[in-house]
Parts: structure tokens; C-alpha cells; sequence
């Protein structure tokens, strides 16, 4: 599997490794972090902008969130424009506007420049509420819109056979195959010039007088700038207080009769949403929904159980084709951060956001990038990382990080009532205590075990196992690591430790 987890996206077929190696001891301008579309969209701007860059990837190019989005383009937010109003100032708001269209802007100039077949198709959208609460919250979002510029419409009709109470219509959006995409980015990156190292790992870096020493798990280079370009920066800092990380679930399936062919989302919390797709020459629908914080669902085969029902109870269902899940992070605020890391000179980070990766990764090349270039840009202050919002992200910094506090203390509580191995399925995975020290185990259905370390190296945090894609996960920060150990998901940079316990 190209991807970080055990089920395979709708997107995958289509991954593509670049197996370049790197000189030792190299000097770069900027060296970037991370092979998804925040990442490789940063990069290609650097080049060919006149910089030299290398982009260093853990495992390969859109192996976690990039590819496993549903790839819908918006120029609306999972954070609205009434909330960021609210919150942020009417200016502020209108310039969060301004920014979703730039980077759709960006989207369709990088397809035109380097004739990308990404199977990109202008949509139109609609929003729908289901009962009269949600009525109150679609009239707040029309509201909003109006005061930015945005256009939405109600509208009588929608193209899916969902019940609703109020729905409108938002034309201007858009939807695309990702991989396809990212992929054709990194051509051209390379084309320019640039240089991609996959397998390689970010370790650690040093300040070296006027450079910044990156040690990587394939050698040391030397950059002035750096971009962590990972969902979240690896490591211990600030972000993983003001994110908190969320797993989302998507199901493609083959439908009998006619597909919606437009853009759909509901307004139930969390919400699902909805498009079609056409994989070489079988349209599929694909619907997603059922969010929850990493590491808080014990059975996670259930998110999908519930997708699917829901489903099917509105839609004529043939068949599920592809079913699987994905991460995103959710900022105190609302808003990502993105730009100059706090307290660190020529580092800068992209991290916070939420359901609109495509969008905001666009966003973040544009905004680093100039930042990196001409040390200015006019989303600066607005995703500034050093930005603090106290009415518009205490309570949500006070529940996710309270949260965060109590796992940390009931896992060890937990964990000293698993004293036994007699009780793991086949296919299955569970903590348990062996011998005074505890252990992440996983049984193949052969009976064959797997045993690493429990405790996540990132913040000391107890993994738990994710039954849907096989992997540990950790509920403080969202770090993930596959049934041998094997780091899948920042902020931790270590594996957990394999252990041989002669069973």
C-alpha cells in the first residue's frame, strides 16, 4: 500500500514513486518536508522561482492525507465566512474569501501551464439542511457569504434524494483526481530542476552558522530554509496544542441508475458530503462523513458501517467498491496556520486545515513561498502561527487539550487491566501488559504476533488500535504507526520499538 493505512483509496492505482537519491552534504535554498499537495505545490513555486530545492518524503508522494481526500475544490470553508467574521473581523473575512479563490486560481493556472489530466470539472454545490437547527445555521452561512461576496442561491431542488428542510446552491466550485495532480506537480518540479528523496525521513535539524544542518534517516544537507509540510511539524511544540487531529471517512460505490452530478454537503455534525467520479470509465459516488478526533473511536469498522447505512437508505447501492479513511487537523480558531514558525528563523510550517487540505495546501505554497521569496504576503497576518485568538480558540484549546490531559492519565489507568493475551481476535490488536512493561500487540490470522512498544515516543501518550486500517493510534496528537512499529503520521519522528518476546 502507497498510502497510510490498510485500505485502499479511490485515488491509489494511480501513486506514482520517485526513487531519486540525493548528495550527501548538499546545499540547498529550501529544503521542504512532505510529499503531498502543501508540499510539492511549495516547492514547484520555489524553483521556479530561481530556488534550489529538495522535497524529502518519508514514504512516497501523496502517501497520507493527499491521497486520501475526496478532492473537493471550494471557495467556502469548513470554518464560515459568519464565523470568521465573528471572530476574526469583517476585513479579515473578506480576505479569507479572497484566498480560497486565489488558490483556485492557483489549481486551474498549474493545470493549464503543465497540461495536467487530472480529470478537473467546474461544479456547482449545494448545502442542505435537514431539520430546522440546521435551517438557523444555513441562514447564519447565507448571511455570511453575502458580506464577503460569495455567491449563494436557495434553491427549491437538489440533485441528491436526501430529504431537507432549506437548501442553496454555490456555483464556482470544483472537484479533481488528487494524485493525478500531485504527481504531474512533481514532474514539472523535477523538470525545473528540483530534487525528491522518497524513503527518506526528517530526523532533526541544527543551526550551522547561516545555514540550517537537516539530518534525514538518508544523510545530512544543508538549506537556508526549511518547510514542515507534514499535516503537523514533527516533534514536541506549540501545534500540537493548537491542533487537534481528526479522522475522516470516505466509501465509493457503484450506484443502480443515475448519479448526482454536482458537489453535495448536508449540515449534520460532523457533516457528510458527496460527489461522483468517473475511474477509468466507471463512475463511482463517492459520500464521506463520520469524523472523529484520532485514537476516541474503539471500533472503527463502525464509522464505515454507519456511512454505508446512511447510504444506502438514500441512495440504490450496488455495490461499495472503495471504502477508507483519512487525517486532517483541527485549529483552536478555525483558521490554519500557516507561514513562519514561532521562534525559529527560516522555518516555516503549514498546518490546521480541517476539511479543506486541497484548498489551504494550495494556499500555503502561494503564502510560504512568497514569504521565502519577497518576505511579505498579504495572507500573512491573517494565518500568522504566532497569531493568538483567545475568544475565538480558548474554549476549543480548553476541551482538546483537557482532553488530550485525561487520556494521558485514564490509558495508564487502562492499560493495568489488560494483563492478558488470550483474548486478542485473529486480525486484531490490543495493549497489554507482559512481564511489568506494556506492549502494543497485533495477531495475523495465522496467529502470528506483532509486538512493539505501547507508549508513542512523541509525548509519552498509549497508542490504540485502529481496527479499520490496522494501525496504532495515538489519541493526544494524532501520531500513527502501522502493526510493526513503523511511523505513518507526524508529530512523532521515532518508530515505536519492536520487541521479540519469543511468543
Amino acid at each position: 500500500m502507497n498510502r497510510d493505512g490498510a485500505r485502499k483509496s479511490i485515488w491509489q492505482k494511480d501513486v506514482k514513486t520517485f526513487g531519486e537519491a540525493f548528495e550527501i552534504g548538499q546545499k540547498f535554498d529550501t529544503v521542504i518536508v512532505g510529499a503531498g499537495i502543501t508540499g510539492v505545490s511549495t516547492a514547484l513555486q520555489l524553483q521556479e522561482k530561481g530556488q534550489k530545492c529538495l522535497l524529502i518524503e518519508a514514504s512516497n508522494v501523496a502517501f497520507g492525507t493527499t491521497g486520501g481526500t475526496t478532492a473537493h475544490l471550494n471557495n467556502f470553508f469548513d470554518t464560515t465566512y459568519a464565523q470568521a467574521a465573528r471572530d476574526f473581523g469583517d476585513d479579515n473575512a473578506k480576505l479569507l474569501f479572497q484566498s480560497a479563490l486565489s488558490a483556485l486560481s492557483t489549481i486551474k493556472n498549474n493545470i493549464s501551464k503543465y497540461s495536467i489530466d487530472c480529470d478537473f470539472k467546474n461544479k456547482n454545490a449545494y448545502i442542505f439542511a435537514l431539520d430546522k437547527k440546521q435551517v438557523k445555521q444555513l441562514d447564519e452561512i447565507v448571511e455570511g457569504s453575502g458580506k464577503v461576496g460569495h455567491e449563494v442561491f436557495e434553491t427549491e431542488q437538489i440533485p441528491f434524494p436526501i430529504p431537507f428542510e432549506k437548501a442553496v446552491q454555490v456555483p464556482g466550485q470544483a472537484q479533481f483526481h488528487p494524485v493525478k495532480y500531485v504527481i504531474a506537480l512533481c514532474e514539472a518540479f523535477k523538470n525545473a530542476g528540483g530534487q525528491i528523496a522518497e524513503n527518506c525521513r526528517y530526523d532533526s535539524h541544527d543551526k550551522e552558522q547561516d545555514l540550517l544542518e537537516i539530518k534525514t534517516s538518508r544523510g545530512i544537507v544543508y538549506t537556508k530554509n526549511l518547510v514542515f509540510a507534514t499535516h503537523i511539524p514533527p516533534g514536541n511544540n506549540i501545534f500540537n496544542f493548537t491542533n487537534a487531529p481528526y479522522r475522516s471517512y470516505a466509501i465509493a460505490v457503484k450506484l443502480n441508475g443515475e448519479y448526482p452530478t454536482e458537489l453535495g454537503y448536508d449540515l449534520y455534525d460532523p457533516y457528510r458530503y458527496y460527489r461522483t467520479h468517473d475511474i477509468e470509465g466507471e463512475m463511482l459516488m463517492i459520500a464521506g462523513g463520520e469524523d472523529h478526533k484520532t485514537g476516541h473511536i474503539e471500533n472503527t469498522e463502525e464509522c464505515f458501517k454507519n456511512l454505508e447505512n446512511y447510504v444506502r437508505e438514500h441512495f440504490d447501492v450496488e455495490e461499495i467498491v472503495y471504502s477508507w479513511s483519512s487525517q486532517y487537523y483541527e485549529p483552536t480558531d478555525g483558521l490554519p496556520y500557516i507561514g513562519k514558525s514561532p521562534g525559529e528563523d527560516n522555518i516555516y510550517v503549514a498546518t490546521g486545515f480541517r476539511g479543506n487540505g486541497m484548498i489551504f495546501g494550495t494556499l500555503s505554497s502561494q503564502l510560504i513561498s512568497d514569504l521565502i521569496i519577497r518576505n511579505e504576503s498579504e495572507y500573512e497576518s491573517l494565518f500568522k502561527p504566532t497569531r493568538v485568538k483567545p475568544i475565538a480558540g480558548f474554549s476549543s484549546f480548553v476541551k482538546e487539550n483537557a482532553d488530550v490531559a485525561y487520556t494521558m492519565i485514564a490509558d495508564k489507568i487502562f492499560i493495568e487491566k489488560l494483563n492478558s493475551l488470550t483474548d486478542i481476535e485473529d486480525d486484531g490488536g490490543k495493549i497489554v501488559k507482559y512481564e511489568d512493561d506494556n506492549y502494543a500487540i497485533y495477531k495475523e490470522k495465522s496467529g502470528k504476533l506483532h509486538i512493539v512498544k505501547s507508549t508513542c515516543p512523541h509525548a509519552k501518550c498509549e497508542v490504540r488500535f485502529n481496527n479499520a486500517e490496522k494501525s496504532w493510534d495515538c489519541p493526544c496528537h494524532g501520531s500513527r504507526f502501522g502493526i510493526k512499529g513503523n511511523l505513518l503520521n507526524a508529530p512523532a519522528t521515532d518508530d515505536l520499538p519492536r520487541i521479540d518476546l519469543g511468543l
